[in-house]
């Protein structure tokens, strides 16, 4: 149930606070006063799609919170599921804040939720019939939903087993597509994929084998410039030339010196053993250059099968990846492909005996799902009509008619509910055959089958909370009073929200709220009251008398309330 609702910076309200009871809350107030946003809001913490457009002129962002009371079972495990616990009163806080920089937060007792998790708890918690929802009954491929929800769980859960079953009859027949196609086209892949598998397997590549060769290449490019330099550098060091010493002789003479005066002094001496190792790390040094000059060799036609190599590599990155890594990633997917090309006929033959296997299994829940919905629109017909009745529909014939659905072969034309057409077929005037409800029906009538829908499911439904969006489209009179106290039942069993323009189903308020409209600091401002007695009187004579109240209107307006008590006290006797 819902108990309180906070709204904050949505569309023209700043700010309202409403608490709300158990049994019918009617809410009434001029054309334009907020109505909507109160449904707009409820929708917001629902899960439903909203745009920052809501957001109240000037404000940053708008804030909706809502406080429920939650006893329904599937309503517990599911939260359960989604590892949120319910307060230790059996209360549920969510909240939900959309910034106009374009951010959303959803919270559920605090814990933050994704938009879709919201929806889904918030269908368990609250039902919202709005004008839309008559559109649904203009449209036959949506009558086999409430059907469905009307025969209940059994159907359900094999309703489940057939769509996964649905599923992967597609998946192989699209597999089945992908392998059989053209036969042409088949041998044009297997011998590209052929020539492809052999041009990177001919190449034979190594994984790291590209920066190898790179380096390599690069020295061997620089092969004269080396010899050159290490030359030099082994001159220098050790053969001299004929202008300068090298520095093995240098070093040598100053050996020599040192070794004349370094009984002298300890410190020369020092010095002395430093210049000899000096010497000997300068010897292994030479020794180590002159093997390397001496190894040093040109070779181009080392260099240009390096370069013949690197441009192979290059070329087949061009083609197949932008590393030999990546190359040999596509050649392992290649081989796959080729493979499964090659046995495809043996892979065609396994999938069409799995394909078989699958038809009849979705043959088989299909005709389950037939039966269930023929014994199920028994029911439902007699159920529709009951309630029709009591809204001052006493003529009408309804029925709901379930036909199998054939292709053009004559086979059943699956679809993701099985092969089966739901359809409502209405007689309004005696005499008439039944005919679809799309051809028939006017808008009042639509409202009134509509909310005899909603009661019967409302039965079977664990949804406390049930909101009703001007039910009364179309409806005058005696009718407009039968949906009244239809309403007035269900709040019986069920919590009802219901905006109105109807004097009739305003009387039967359990609680009213009157929306009004007002002017502060140059913005207008929605505003939510709870009516007293006295007050609701007024507003009911509004209702009935348009903008003038007169003593006639109040007269009227309690005898309407007075009448409506009685009501409500008959039906609890």
């Amino acid at each position: 149930m819902l108990s309180q609702l906070h709204i904050e910076n949505v569309a023209i309200i700043n700010t309202i606070d409403v608490e709300f009871e158990k049994g019918l809350n009617i809410l009434t107030g001029e054309t334009g006063a907020g109505k909507s946003i109160i449904i707009d809001s409820i929708n917001m913490i629902l899960g439903e799609r909203t745009s920052r457009e809501l957001i109240r002129s000037g404000a940053k962002k708008a804030i909706v919170e809502a406080l429920f009371h939650v006893s329904s079972e599937d309503t517990v495990n599911l939260l359960e599921q989604s590892g949120i616990e319910l307060e230790e009163d059996n209360t549920l806080l969510i909240s939900r804040e959309i910034i106009y920089s374009g951010k959303n937060a959803c919270r559920i007792n605090g814990r933050i939720v994704t938009s879709s998790m919201l929806k889904e708890i918030g269908r368990l918690l609250v039902n919202i019939h709005g004008q839309h929802d008559n559109q649904a009954l203009l449209q036959w491929e949506k009558h086999i939903e409430f059907l469905d929800r009307y025969a209940g769980s059994k159907l359900i859960e094999i309703k489940s087993q057939y769509q996964k079953v649905y599923e992967q009859v597609n998946r192989i027949r699209a597999e089945i597509r992908r392998i059989s196609g053209d036969e042409r086209e088949r041998e044009r892949k297997l011998d590209l994929l052929k020539f492809q598998l052999e041009e990177i397997e001919k190449a034979n590549l190594q994984k790291g084998e590209e920066e190898e060769l790179t380096s390599k290449k690069l020295f061997l490019s620089n092969t004269e410039k080396l010899i050159t330099a290490i030359s030099n550098v082994y001159s220098i060091l050790y053969s001299g030339n004929r202008t300068s010493a090298s520095v093995h002789d240098n070093i040598a003479d100053a050996l020599k010196n040192l070794g004349e005066v370094e009984q002298f002094d300890p410190q020369l001496k020092q010095y002395y053993k430093t210049l000899e190792t000096i010497t000997y790390e300068l010897d292994e040094l030479v020794h180590d250059i002159r093997e390397y000059r001496d190894n040093l060799e040109y070779d181009p036609g080392l260099l240009e099968t390096l370069e013949q190599r690197l441009d192979l590599i290059f070329k087949l990155k061009r083609k197949y990846g932008s590393s030999i890594e990546e190359i040999l990633e596509y050649k392992n997917k290649i081989r796959k492909e080729f493979q499964d090309l090659l046995n495809s006929e043996e892979k065609l033959k396994a999938l069409n005996l799995e394909l078989d296997k699958n038809m009849r299994e979705l043959e088989e829940l299909a005709d389950k799902l037939f039966q269930l919905r023929v014994e199920a629109a028994q029911m439902l017909e007699k159920a529709i009509v009951n309630e029709l009745r009591d809204l001052d529909m006493n003529k009408v014939k309804f029925k709901v008619q379930v036909k199998k659905i054939y292709n053009k072969l004559g086979d059943y034309e699956f679809s993701m509910n099985g092969y089966d057409r739901v359809e409502f077929l209405i007689s309004t005037n005696p005499g008439e055959p039944v005919k679809p409800l799309v051809k028939i029906a006017s808008g009042g009538e639509m409202s009134r089958i509509m909310l005899a829908i909603k009661t019967i499911l409302a039965d079977i439904d664990d949804v406390n909370t049930l909101v009703f969006d001007e039910i009364d489209i179309g409806v005058s009179g005696r009718a407009a009073q039968k949906i009244a106290e239809k309403l007035s039942r269900i709040a019986q069993k069920k919590q009802v929200l219901c905006i109105t323009h109807l004097p009739q189903i305003a009387s039967m308020a359990d609680h009213h709220y009157l929306i009004e409209k007002n002017m502060a600091n140059d913005q207008y401002s929605t505003t939510v009251q709870k009516l007293t007695s006295h007050n609701r009187k007024e507003e009911l004579a509004r209702i009935i008398g348009g903008a003038v109240i007169t003593d006639l209107t109040l007269k009227h307006a309690e005898e309407m309330i007075d009448i409506a008590n009685k009501i409500k006290q008959n039906a609890d006797n």
